[in-house]
């Protein structure tokens, strides 16, 4: 049975950082693509960013530059280091598998 796990949301101050992490089992995270998307509240989901199977990292335009994506084969746990956090970023974010699973959610507020 896949199930993913986040963790690591909470508040944090304009200018902050989170380290989000996402503990997969039931499969073996390295041999899919994964994604972090995001929901704002009162809005739909909106895709955040993408790790691929060679490691490539690709970004949103809001986040790029200041959010990186990555994994640790060893724990099986896939990762979104968030840095310069702004009030716009507060959401929950889920992992989401390419095909289709995700988790249950961590959320992120970003207020002073």
């Amino acid at each position: 049975e896949v199930q993913l796990v986040e963790s690591g949301g909470g508040l944090v101050q304009p200018g902050g950082s989170l380290r989000l992490s996402c503990a997969a089992s039931g499969f073996t995270l390295s041999w899919y693509t994964m994604s972090w998307v995001r929901q704002a509240p009162g809005k739909g989901l909106e895709w955040v960013s993408t790790l691929s199977t060679v490691d490539y990292g690709t970004y949103a335009d809001s986040v790029k530059g200041r959010f990186t994506i990555s994994r640790d084969n060893t724990k099986n746990t896939l990762y979104l280091q968030m840095n310069s956090l702004k009030p716009e970023d507060t959401a929950v974010y889920y992992c989401k598998k390419s095909s289709g699973e995700r988790g249950q959610g961590t959320q992120v507020t970003v207020s002073s």
